[in-house]
């Protein structure tokens, strides 16, 4: 079974979303522990997008590929792991800020840290502050994610966190930001916990905080 599991890992680096889906419910229907799927056939394969394209060997075009790919086979698989009770890695609230109607990005982050293995609520994009801190509370995250892509809607992150501390809920997580004219500076000016350059460190920084 190593060897189909292996199998549906290369589909993913492939992006093959078809071949994919036939090897997760070929292994479903073989009896393999859904959460051995998810851990040895999906976030591996994860992992080594992350690795190729920090290396310079994947591109934004082959990480959205692997992603997509992923989620063709998350889609099976969702939900029996969540019918057999299967723990998550944790739980990431992510949006685009108020005023900001790009998510390439984010939805790229999202597919990432769903095939690592992570519970991730999208609240898509132009999220205002309230509504982000009201999320906050409803869903209690580990992690708050911002992605911004215009420099006229950066501010709206900083808004963001004093909406968070307004609400009381800002000790209760830790916050990411990241997007095109975002960086680490301007993070640590606004008080966030962390920044991300591109979704595969994005990744690696949720696992380094949770």
């Amino acid at each position: 079974m190593e060897t189909d599991l292996k199998i549906l890992a290369d589909a993913i680096l492939e992006g093959n979303d078809k071949e994919v889906e036939l090897r997760v419910r070929g292994a479903l229907d073989a009896g393999v522990a859904p959460e051995r799927i998810l851990a040895e056939g999906m976030i591996e394969a994860m992992r080594e997008v992350g690795s190729l394209f920090e290396a310079g060997e994947y591109y934004v075009p082959e990480m959205m590929a692997a992603a997509r790919a992923m989620q063709a086979g998350l889609g099976i698989l969702r939900p029996v792991l969540v019918a057999s009770g299967v723990k998550r890695l944790g739980k990431v609230l992510i949006g685009t800020v108020k005023g900001d109607l790009h998510d390439i990005g984010k939805n790229l982050v999202v597919m990432m840290l769903e095939g690592a293995g992570y519970e991730v609520v999208d609240l898509g994009t132009d999220v205002t502050p309230q509504r982000l801190a009201a999320a906050v509370r409803e869903h209690m995250p580990q992690i708050v994610g911002m992605s911004a892509l215009l420099t006229t809607t950066m501010q709206n992150m900083r808004d963001s966190i004093e909406a968070l501390e307004d609400m009381g809920v800002r000790e209760s997580v830790k916050v990411i930001v990241g997007g095109a004219p975002v960086t680490s500076e301007f993070a640590g000016q606004i008080g966030a916990d962390g920044y991300a350059p591109d979704a595969s460190r994005a990744v690696s920084l949720v696992r380094s905080l949770i």
